[in-house]
């Protein structure tokens, strides 16, 4: 599998520093050590992937990992090693603790940057189309989540870029630089979209057991209205459970803190 990461290898003189591997995504990744530093070579796999390459150098390490170098299919990263996961201290205790962690991140992500957009960001409107004919066919809390997103995208505050999939696997222990985001989608549009996921996470269980002590939470960090967090929340979960169908899943998780959620509103 080396040869597939050789062209980057050479271009940035990278030295490998353990197995390569393949992520659930398709995307292949390479521990690396980059002027004597341990970083990550990541080569995406779709177009999504690529966005979000170009989203990570924007954000120029401040509240993300750091970009060290990257191109039109790759990007060089620092390897974030930090033990601490905010998965376990959602289930182990310390829920409120790392909400507010998620929510910090987003803010800082979300803070005004010297540089216009990066090239090739999504807007949400576009985003969500494949919500829509979900609703029309299934109706019920599909076509109320559908509602509630229109509702939204036509009443959208300043767009800002969007990181786009806030959640506790995808904000990392940073150490010494505190915590830090990977993966972005790479959106444009109302800030309030990036609190949607992180409120749904880790698992059902627990998102729903937190749910009226998240939305506090995030009320509190973020500024916004508490009734629109919930429809945020309400919108991005008939989208999430969308792309669960169309994928040949079953969205019972989504659908249950979506049934939660609109019955809040």
């Amino acid at each position: 599998m080396l040869c597939d990461f050789q062209p980057w290898i050479e271009r940035w003189e990278l030295e490998p520093d353990g197995a390569p591997f393949v992520t659930l995504f398709g995307n292949r990744l390479l521990p690396v050590r980059h002027a004597g530093e341990a970083a990550m070579l990541k080569v995406a796999a779709h177009e999504e992937e690529r966005r979000g390459g170009a989203v990570m150098a924007w954000y120029h390490g401040d509240g993300a990992a750091q970009v060290f170098a990257h191109d039109a299919e790759a990007v060089l990263l620092e390897r974030v090693v930090g033990l601490r996961s905010l998965a376990a201290m959602a289930r182990g205790g310390e829920d409120a603790a790392a909400c507010r962690v998620l929510c910090e991140a987003v803010g800082r992500l979300h803070a005004p940057r010297p540089d216009g957009p990066p090239a090739g960001v999504v807007p949400l409107d576009r985003w969500f189309a494949s919500l829509w004919p979900q609703a029309e066919r299934a109706g019920g809390l599909y076509a109320e989540a559908a509602a509630v997103a229109r509702e939204l995208l036509g009443s959208q505050g300043p767009p800002v870029v969007l990181h786009g999939d806030i959640h506790h696997g995808n904000v990392l222990d940073g150490e010494r630089r505190g915590w830090l985001a990977i993966d972005p989608k790479g959106l444009l549009g109302d800030r309030g979209y990036d609190y949607a996921n992180l409120v749904c996470n880790p698992d059902s269980e627990t998102a729903l057991e937190h749910l009226d002590a998240r939305l506090a939470i995030v009320v509190e960090v973020s500024g916004l209205a508490r009734e629109r967090v919930l429809m945020w929340v309400l919108a991005y979960l008939g989208l999430s459970a969308s792309w669960t169908l169309s994928s040949g899943g079953d969205p019972w998780q989504a659908l249950a803190i979506a049934e939660a959620a609109a019955a809040r509103l």
